[in-house]
């Protein structure tokens, strides 16, 4: 368990955070991790051939890729089903989620309504890049941003990032700065006080969620 002093924050003082999940509950995590993302990658193939072949015939990629800084700080290549046209971000400048809505195609705001699109996140858990449970990843260009208004950003590269979390649920789609600031609050005190018992909660809550279809 990773152990860190006191420090100074402005004229407040807190403890740094550590990590609540002790190396067996992280061994026993990743071992769901790995059973259960190549259960639901054969459960649900039927769904991801059906989509490919709708998004094979919609003039362009099947997957949308994008780097993501995950676990240790390291960037990875996170896999989505491509729910936007390809312009959306054609000059370079990265945006938030509220201002790429507006590119979605028909087929993507169905995915997106409905957290499809994030099936091939499967993959990603399969190959250790994410867990099932953990910090959404965020793209460099909003973490500069985010690491501009506190340092505490750099406790969530102690956790492999994550398809689903609590800030997830009740946070949603960040697309201000201060969602952005909650959402790191509820990752953080996730990081504070996880177990094995946390992640089954959040996980059912998030299956919950999604068949009673809560937009979140």
């Amino acid at each position: 368990m990773l152990n860190y002093k006191i420090q100074s924050y402005g004229s407040m003082y807190r403890m740094e955070h550590s990590d609540a999940m002790g190396s067996f509950q992280l061994g026993l995590k990743r071992a769901f991790d790995i059973i259960f993302s190549v259960l639901g990658l054969v459960l649900f193939s039927p769904l991801i051939l059906i989509f490919s072949a709708i998004l094979f015939y919609d003039k362009g990629p099947v997957f949308f890729k994008q780097e993501r800084v995950g676990y240790k700080g390291k960037p990875f290549l996170i896999y989505k089903f491509r729910t936007m046209r390809t312009d959306a971000e054609s000059d370079g400048i990265p945006r938030l989620e509220s201002e790429r809505n507006k590119y979605l195609t028909p087929f993507g705001g169905f995915l997106r309504a409905h957290h499809l699109d994030e099936l091939p996140q499967l993959w990603n858990v399969l190959k250790g890049d994410m867990s099932f449970v953990g910090p959404r990843p965020e793209r460099q260009y909003f973490i500069d941003q985010i690491n501009r208004e506190t340092d505490d950003y750099r406790y969530i590269y102690l956790m492999r990032p994550g398809v689903t979390s609590y800030a997830t649920l009740f946070n949603g789609y960040t697309d201000t700065m201060d969602k952005m600031l909650k959402r790191l609050e509820y990752d953080l005190d996730y990081l504070d006080n996880r177990n094995i018992f946390t992640d089954l909660g959040i996980i059912a809550r998030t299956f919950f969620s999604v068949f009673s279809g809560k937009k979140f």
